[in-house]
């Protein structure tokens, strides 16, 4: 696995610290060949704290690292909080489920200082999910909030085909009285979700924000196994899902709507 580059303060530090070893080492050697003790001792003290101050180094380009492979195993350890168990059974309203997760945002002042932090936690960004943070139309909140999310699937919200397209998902969704997610909601909980197991993909339920070619993209918090990632996919109303996906809604503190109204797109799909 490919260490982590060192921030730009550190290649300096670390430009430093090669060549006073090795200017330690020449004169060590002559030092010692000329037979000046002293002269010995202060280069190996020296020695001694360009070693020290190169493991600060190393440790620098590492402790802020959170989303590789190694540190998903050890957050898994010890990481004290762990969000609820996802809900499994079929449900007839958002009352029925527990908050899976509560998360925080608008926590950063512009997108930028949210992918930058995403970068400097070592969390990877796939191409279309990078572009769609960086268009206009990716925003984050002015004002911190907590939000409480669901994870649920389209089986659970009573789809029994083995796919479903993505506007059927978010009419029933939001029959059920749930709401999407904001678009920040992507990459806050990547960044909040560090014990994520591997082989979980979180489906976000939110609207489509389109690339610079048009594409409508919808983003998913992953862990392949390879490490924590924010990806972009299919974000088509006529997207085909799997039933077993998972989603990840918002839990409104609105009354659900009614099976009668449920939004413009409604009145294509079959009730639950």
């Amino acid at each position: 696995m490919a260490q982590r580059p060192l921030p730009e303060w550190a290649f300096s530090v670390q430009t430093f610290l090669e060549k006073s070893f090795a200017m330690c080492i020449f004169t060590s050697r002559a030092r010692c060949a000329a037979g000046n003790n002293h002269s010995n001792r202060v280069c190996l003290t020296v020695l001694a704290y360009i070693l020290s101050a190169a493991c600060v180094v190393s440790f620098a380009s590492t402790a802020s690292a959170q989303c590789a492979a190694r540190d998903v195993l050890q957050n898994k350890l010890k990481l004290k909080t762990r969000s609820a168990p996802a809900w499994q059974q079929p449900i007839k309203s958002a009352r029925d489920v527990a908050t899976w997760k509560t998360i925080t945002i608008g926590t950063f002042a512009d997108s930028l200082a949210l992918r930058n932090e995403l970068d400097s936690k070592g969390c990877n960004v796939g191409g279309q999910a990078a572009e769609i943070l960086a268009r206009p139309t990716f925003t984050v909140s002015s004002r911190k909030t907590y939000v409480e999310l669901l994870d649920l699937s389209p089986a659970q919200l009573g789809f029994t085909s083995d796919t479903v397209t993505l506007a059927n998902v978010y009419a029933r969704a939001q029959q059920f009285g749930l709401e999407l997610a904001a678009a920040e909601v992507g990459p806050q909980l990547r960044l909040q979700y560090f014990d994520q197991p591997i082989g979980e993909f979180l489906i976000i339920g939110m609207d489509p924000i389109k690339t610079w070619s048009g594409e409508p993209i919808i983003l998913n918090v992953a862990n392949g196994g390879a490490g924590l990632i924010l990806i972009g996919q299919d974000g088509r109303s006529e997207a085909d899902i799997p039933v077993a996906s998972r989603f990840i809604f918002v839990r409104s503190h609105r009354p659900a709507a009614g099976r009668d109204v449920v939004g413009p797109i409604a009145g294509a799909f079959p009730p639950p």
